[in-house]
């Protein structure tokens, strides 16, 4: 299976500016480039799918060049509804620092920043040398401005797509680059670059979209709950991670080892069969987040996130860190609480109907408090013996967890 066979395969192609473009992958040798605008100091997993394609296509002796816009950011592309706030200039260079080393930690590859070659241009020469080749018709026709033109979009933002076409030109004149690569989103800022290349020099440069990885609902990969699921550990510990992978969806979890593992066919389907025949097992779901979080977050991390989900299991939930114990049990009851003597707290917080029925579970030895087991209705339940001073972790049976929090 040559390269191209195996994009196709791995559900990995949306769109190609040109047939020619397939020989050429399959060929070896293209300069290529792949971008993101620094509007958080963190990549999400969504940026992780997509920037997968360069380690795949160097893997085919083709030359990555990572772009972080920093231009680019501080205007801001449409989104197809409304239109964004400028992000504040000094969070958008602290941006770019995080975003570059990020990327060079988990790519190698070099990262260059679209402000070195766009901060020096005045308003003149970018309307003679980029905005006289680009009609405004065929601006107005690309489907996300199209979109936004409903809600209303700024002359800023309308001219995005000039600024990545200029992009794309500047790094085929200096740096070689004959292909840009994205999520199918940026097709019209790239054929925006494509235009503007063959109208200024002549050349036939290409382009290449995949799709966004979604869930089965259409919502994109990576996001939670309406938060993104981080690349940085500090933001998305290894558990968080563990437990996001862990949760895929039994009628995706297979597209997702195609896009973003290196597993080989074979492999891939050999997991597929012994899914399907166990799902309740999640083998497919375990592979992925071994996969993908010894990659991110080092070796052994999957072993460290399946550790303290053990742990959580058997309800030892001093030694797990506070963080991956709050996020293992946010979907929990919660409740707050001033402590005092455990009968009361446990009716208070409606764990036990009744003291009687408190006593009971405690008399039975069916009741622990941040993993030990107690047997005395009247412990007093304070900072001293909360865990990090303010939680308190209550299981009734073996699966029933509660979380407190002492108020201040």
């Amino acid at each position: 299976m040559n390269l191209y066979e195996d994009l196709k395969w791995r559900g990995l192609i949306q769109d190609i500016s040109d047939p020619a473009l397939i020989d050429k992958l399959n060929a070896g040798g293209m300069t290529f480039y792949i971008g993101t605008d620094p509007t958080a100091d963190s990549l999400h997993l969504g940026h992780y799918s997509s920037f997968l394609i360069t380690r795949r296509l160097a893997a085919a002796g083709h030359h990555p060049i990572m772009l972080v816009g920093l231009a680019t950011a501080l205007i801001g592309d449409p989104r197809g509804t409304v239109e964004r706030k400028l992000s504040d200039k000094n969070e958008v260079f602290r941006n770019y620092e995080a975003l570059k080393t990020q990327l060079q930690k988990i790519f190698p590859y070099e990262v260059v920043n679209n402000y070195d070659w766009v901060k020096d241009l005045t308003v003149i020469d970018f309307f003679r040398e980029y905005g006289k080749y680009i009609n405004v018709g065929y601006m107005l026709n690309k489907d996300l401005v199209r979109r936004q033109m409903e809600t209303g979009i700024s002359y800023a933002e309308f001219s995005y797509m000039l600024i990545q076409g200029l992009d794309f030109k500047y790094l085929h004149e200096h740096r070689g680059v004959d292909l840009q690569v994205a999520g199918s989103d940026q097709w019209g800022n790239i054929t925006t670059g494509i235009e503007l290349i063959r109208k200024t020099t002549g050349d036939e440069v290409y382009a290449m979209t995949m799709p966004l990885v979604t869930d089965s609902h259409g919502n994109k990969f990576g996001k939670s709950e309406g938060n993104a699921v981080w690349l940085d550990r500090n933001k998305t510990s290894s558990y968080e991670l563990y437990q996001f992978l862990l949760n895929s969806e039994d009628s995706m979890v297979i597209e997702y080892l195609k896009r973003l593992t290196f597993l080989s066919r074979g492999e891939i389907e050999q997991i597929a069969a012994d899914h399907a025949a166990a799902p309740e097992k999640r083998l497919a779901q375990k592979v992925l987040s071994r996969e993908i979080l010894n990659d991110l977050h080092g070796a052994g991390a999957y072993e460290e996130a399946e550790r303290i989900s053990e742990q959580l299991f058997a309800g030892d939930v001093k030694n797990i860190p506070v963080r991956d114990l709050l996020a293992g049990l946010r979907n929990v009851p919660h409740f707050e609480t001033e402590g005092g003597a455990l009968a009361d707290v446990l009716v208070s917080a409606g764990i036990c109907s009744s003291k009687r029925e408190a006593r009971e579970f405690i008399g039975n030895g069916a009741l622990t408090v941040n993993g030990d087991t107690v047997k005395d209705a009247n412990l007093v339940l304070n900072a001293e013996n909360a865990i990090a001073g303010k939680y308190i972790v209550v299981r009734r049976g073996k699966k029933k967890y509660y979380v407190g929090e002492l108020k201040e």
